[in-house]
């Protein structure tokens, strides 16, 4: 249960004044008004450190353990444990909620569910996933969730795609359109598991749809806020804009990752003043990761030596790696190796025991999903029992009446007769549904058996392919071999999505230009080529006959901008990939910002494999292919139905 109080002040108080929350949480009477009060409070430590509370709390807690009220004993150890969990001691704050957990059953619903909540949380900074699960399971059996999730638990242990398809089906359908701040975080979680993939430009693409939610949430003064709300929101900002940094740091683009960074960092100063923030860690980190870059060192190590105490591992070993960066730039190699050497005996440590440990938690985690799916599973078989035990006693019964209306009524004859010849025919037709359907299972199961061969066929030519590569030495033969193996990825490709959907008969584009993409760019990427790639397409579903040509189509252009775009610098290469349906029409276009076609062009595209190839897979769309020469590189168009 999240508690929620709206502070409001009368109008002769001086606006400009700060609430002083540790002096009103000491003005209530007893331990119940307290605990209602500290756990209301959005901002508590505003003016007042967590440690200032924390001594506050203690004695408290001394003086009911004197005069052995236990109710209140328990009320004041939640509270220490939420405190040790806001300073960052996460170790201690479960020690506590543990003890507390033996004697759960003595506590009311809303502190069950503040305990749970605790555990839960600092089971997740402590790495200890598969324990988590129990938490949950046991929310779900009191009543404080409606099911058990997985999804943060499974990115945790580093399955983010799989944690990033699991939190889409559960979300997406149920978040309102007016919902900003709903929008705002199903986008920017969607983001944070694209960037644990390392697909940074489709992560940056979330976060600023996130960050242009979150804005209109905040802006919008029709609908009155607590002060818990706008806490909430400014949070979820600080978060969005610290990933939207990180994304353009990651991407080299320092200047703009900057203000973005230093912007989170100020939110979460202000809006989580006093508590424990990895997040705040993590962009201070990579803040002075940028300056680095940069070469500025003063702010470097402005921001490296300003008091951070990291506590995840990865954050550490980040923190020790930059202060070896700054100290050997500065030329104080002594520092720098004392700090790499740090880094080294952390990471002997975490060899020994890291890769066994997650192990072991994901067995733990998955056969733990499995377990639940087969009571949810059991569950269901037995409501379905039940009610087919209900159907069959009706039935029972609604032959006794016709029995006795055979005998009361014999007039009715004729329409007693009708009726049941009626339910005879409907028990024909829910038979031969059942037929029907179970073919429809049976053809979705041979069609996916041969997607799945066609895909390995395709394969084993692209291979067959290769190996003639190998024999050949003409270059241009050897070119031809590699542009004809990528033709046939690409259609390959298009299979193997089919065979993985639970809808064969379309495909989802925005997943698919991704592999596509990927697959390409593997094949440059030997060339050190960097370029931006920026892909709309989301929402957008193909049937085989247009995504066939789409994939050819899209691979020819792919190829030929990382072969000839950018030949000397791709620093600034960008790639952009529009496509949209809408109803029966639907448009694409390609662009980039490279070195554009030859003056020759028109000339050059009656002999060009990959143009006329283009032309006649664009025909295939029942279309034609548009080319525009621009300022900056090349743009490609067509519309389809």
């Amino acid at each position: 249960m999240i508690f929620s109080l709206c502070l409001r002040y009368s109008a002769a108080q001086d606006p400009s004044a700060k609430p002083d929350y540790f002096q009103e949480f000491q003005n209530k009477k007893g331990a119940h008004e307290r605990f209602d009060y500290f756990f209301s409070i959005p901002n508590r430590y505003l003016e007042d450190s967590a440690y200032d509370w924390q001594a506050a709390v203690n004695v408290y807690h001394n003086n009911s353990q004197k005069i052995k009220d236990s109710m209140s004993i328990t009320k004041y150890e939640l509270m220490q444990s939420q405190l040790y969990y806001d300073i960052g001691d996460f170790s201690k704050s479960v020690a506590i909620a543990n003890q507390l957990h033996k004697k759960i059953e003595n506590l009311d619903l809303p502190s069950k569910n503040i305990l749970l909540d605790l555990i839960d949380n600092n089971y997740a900074k402590l790495g200890l996933y598969d324990r988590q699960f129990e938490i949950r399971n046991e929310k779900k059996n009191l009543g404080l969730t409606d099911k058990v999730i997985f999804y943060d638990i499974y990115s945790n242990l580093g399955l983010h795609r799989k944690a990033m398809d699991d939190y889409i089906k559960d979300k997406l359908k149920t978040i309102r359109e007016d919902d900003y701040f709903g929008q705002a975080e199903y986008q920017s979680n969607v983001g944070n598991y694209l960037l644990l993939d390392m697909s940074i430009p489709t992560a940056l693409t979330y976060y600023k749809k996130a960050k242009g939610f979150i804005d209109v949430y905040l802006n919008d003064i029709s609908k009155e806020k607590t002060e818990q709300e706008i806490s909430s929101g400014n949070l979820l900002k600080a978060s969005i804009e610290g990933n939207i940094g990180k994304c353009h740091a990651l991407l080299k683009e320092y200047d703009i990752a900057i203000p973005y960074l230093e912007n989170s960092i100020n939110l979460i100063n202000e809006y989580n003043k006093g508590k424990f923030s990895s997040e705040k860690v993590e962009s201070t980190l990579e803040l002075a990761d940028c300056y680095l870059q940069k070469e500025d060192y003063v702010k470097a190590k402005e921001y490296l030596l300003n008091g951070l105490d990291p506590v995840k591992i990865e954050n550490i070993l980040r923190s020790n790696r930059l202060l070896a960066a700054y100290y050997d730039r500065i030329g104080d190699y002594k520092n720098s190796v004392d700090y790499l050497k740090r880094n080294v005996r952390i990471r002997d440590s975490l060899n020994r025991n890291e890769s066994s440990m997650k192990k072991q938690q994901l067995a733990a985690v998955a056969g733990q999903e499995i377990e639940y799916s087969k009571k949810m599973m059991e569950q269901q078989k037995k409501d379905l029992e039940q009610s087919r035990s209900d159907l069959q006693a009706k039935e029972e019964r609604i032959n006794i009446v016709f029995i006795s209306l055979i005998f009361t009524l014999l007039g009715f004859a004729g329409l007693v007769f009708a009726y049941l010849k009626s339910i005879k025919n409907q028990r024909l037709i829910a038979d031969q549904k059942r037929i029907i359907e179970a073919s429809l299972v049976e053809k979705d199961s041979l069609l996916k058996e041969i997607h799945h061969r066609v895909k390995n066929n395709l394969q084993m030519v692209s291979s067959l392919l290769s190996l003639q590569t190998k024999n050949t030495r003409s270059k241009a033969a050897i070119e031809a071999l590699e542009e004809g193996k990528s033709r046939v990825k690409a259609m390959a490709l298009i299979h193997q999505k089919l065979y993985q959907n639970d809808d064969l008969s379309v495909i989802e584009m925005q997943g698919y230009i991704e592999s596509l993409i990927n697959s390409v760019q593997s094949v440059y990427k030997k060339g050190g080529h960097n370029i931006n790639i920026t892909i709309d397409a989301e929402g957008v579903e193909l049937d085989i006959d247009r995504a066939i040509p789409f994939g050819l189509i899209l691979n020819e252009l792919v190829s030929n901008s990382f072969k000839y775009a950018f030949p000397e610098d791709d620093e600034n290469g960008k790639i952009y990939i529009h496509l949209r349906k809408n109803g029966g029409q639907g448009y694409f276009e390609y662009t980039d910002n490279g070195i554009g076609l030859p003056e020759d062009t028109d000339d050059r595209a009656n002999s060009s494999m990959g143009i006329r190839l283009m032309n006649r897979l664009v025909n295939q769309l029942q279309s034609s292919l548009n080319i525009d020469k621009t300022s900056e590189g090349v743009r490609f168009w067509f519309n389809f139905k």
